[in-house]
C-alpha cells in the first residue's frame, strides 16, 4: 500500500489595508493625557464656549495632528510630558481653523454632523475659534520654549495666509498647479509639519532631526489634502463626513479640476469654467464634472501624486531606527492615501 498523500492548504490572504490602528495604539496612553488637557482648557465661565467647542472636538475626528506629535516623540524616545500640552495646542489650532473654515465655506456638514455655524451661527463660531486660538497660545507660552513658540505661531500665520490665498483663487479656473500646491502646503501641510517638528524640539534633538520630521509631516499633509480633493468628487457624505461635491459647489479650484481643465475638449472646458464660476452647480452638473475628471485621468493622476508625496514622507523617516514608532508613522502615511474613494 502506497504512502498516503498529504497536502498543505495555504489560504489566500488579501493584504490588509493600512490603518491608523498602529499609531493609535502607540500613543493611546499619551492621548488620554492630551484629551484631559483639551477638556480642561476648553472650559470657560461663558457656557456657549465649551458647548460649541465640545461639539466639534467631540465630533469623531481622528486627532491625526496631535497623534503625530506624540508618535514623533515616541520615535525619539522622549520620556517627558511637555508634548502632551503641545499636542493639545496643535489640536486647538486645527479646531479653530475648522470653525473659521466652515463659516467661510458656509459648510453645513462636518464629520457627518451639522457644523457649529449651522447650529449656533457664524458669529459664535468665529468667536469661539478665536478663543481656541488664544488658548493655544497660552499653552505655547506655558511650555516656555521660544523655539516651540516660533514654530507654532509661524504655522498659525501661514495657515491664515493659505486660507486667504485659497479665497482669492476661488472660482478662478486659470489657477495654476504651482499656486494650488502653494495653497495646500500652507493651509494643510504646515500644521502637519509643525506637529511633527516640535517633538524634536522637546526631545532636544539636533536640527537635522527637526528637519526630517518637518519633511515627513509636510509631505504627509500634502498627500492627505490631495486625497481629500479626489474624495470630494467620488465619495458620499457618509464616507466623507461632509457633503459630497462641496468643493465643486464652492468653486474651489483643486488639483483634479486644474488637470482636467488643461486636458479636456473645448466643450468640457467651457462647462468646467461655468461650473467653477457658479453657473452650473446642480446635482447633474456634479455628475458631469466628475465624468470629465475621470475621463481625463485627472482623478487618477491626483491620487498618484498623493502616493508620490506619501512616499516622500516615508523616505524622510529613513534615518530613524526601525521599530514600532517608525512602523506606525509609515503606516499612517500609507493610510492617508488608501482611504476609501
Amino acid at each position: 500500500m502506497g504512502t498516503p498523500m498529504t497536502a498543505t492548504v495555504t489560504p489566500i490572504r488579501r493584504e490588509a489595508q493600512p490603518s491608523l490602528d498602529p499609531i493609535m495604539a502607540l500613543v493611546a496612553a499619551d492621548m488620554n493625557a492630551v484629551n484631559s488637557v483639551i477638556l480642561a482648557r476648553m472650559q470657560s465661565d461663558v457656557p456657549l464656549i465649551p458647548e460649541l467647542a465640545g461639539h466639534l472636538i467631540a465630533g469623531g475626528g481622528k486627532r491625526m495632528r496631535p497623534m503625530l506629535t506624540l508618535a514623533c516623540a515616541k520615535l525619539l524616545d522622549y520620556a517627558g510630558e511637555r508634548h502632551h500640552k503641545l499636542a493639545a495646542t496643535v489640536e486647538f489650532i486645527h479646531t479653530a481653523t475648522l470653525l473659521h473654515d466652515d463659516v467661510v465655506d458656509q459648510s453645513g456638514l462636518r464629520r457627518g454632523r451639522s457644523t457649529a455655524n449651522m447650529i449656533w451661527g457664524n458669529a459664535a463660531s468665529v468667536l469661539v475659534g478665536d478663543f481656541l486660538f488664544s488658548r493655544s497660545f497660552e499653552l505655547m507660552v506655558e511650555d516656555g520654549s521660544l523655539r516651540v513658540l516660533r514654530i507654532l505661531s509661524n504655522a498659525s500665520a501661514v495657515i491664515a495666509e493659505g486660507e486667504v490665498n485659497q479665497l482669492t483663487a476661488q472660482r478662478r479656473i486659470e489657477t495654476s498647479e504651482e499656486r494650488y500646491l502653494e495653497i495646500i502646503a500652507a493651509k494643510t501641510a504646515v500644521l502637519f509639519a509643525a506637529a511633527c517638528r516640535i517633538a524634536a524640539v522637546v526631545a532636544e534633538r539636533e536640527p537635522a532631526v527637526e528637519e526630517a520630521l518637518d519633511q515627513y509631516g509636510r509631505y504627509l499633509g500634502i498627500a492627505f489634502q490631495l486625497v481629500d480633493d479626489v474624495i470630494d468628487y467620488v465619495s458620499d457624505g457618509a464616507t466623507m463626513g461632509k457633503d459630497a461635491g462641496d468643493d465643486f459647489r464652492d468653486g474651489k479650484v483643486t488639483l483634479p479640476v486644474i488637470l482636467a481643465y488643461a486636458r479636456a475638449e473645448a466643450a468640457d472646458r467651457d462647462f468646467l469654467r461655468e461650473a467653477i464660476e457658479g453657473l452650473r452647480n446642480e446635482d447633474e452638473d456634479l455628475v458631469r464634472a466628475t465624468g470629465i475628471l475621470r475621463g481625463t485621468g485627472a482623478l487618477a493622476d491626483t491620487a498618484a501624486r498623493a502616493r508620490h508625496y506619501a512616499q516622500r514622507a516615508i523616505d524622510a523617516l529613513a534615518s530613524f531606527p526601525a521599530g514600532q514608532a517608525r512602523s506606525a508613522l509609515i503606516e499612517a502615511a500609507q493610510f492617508a492615501v488608501s482611504r476609501a474613494y
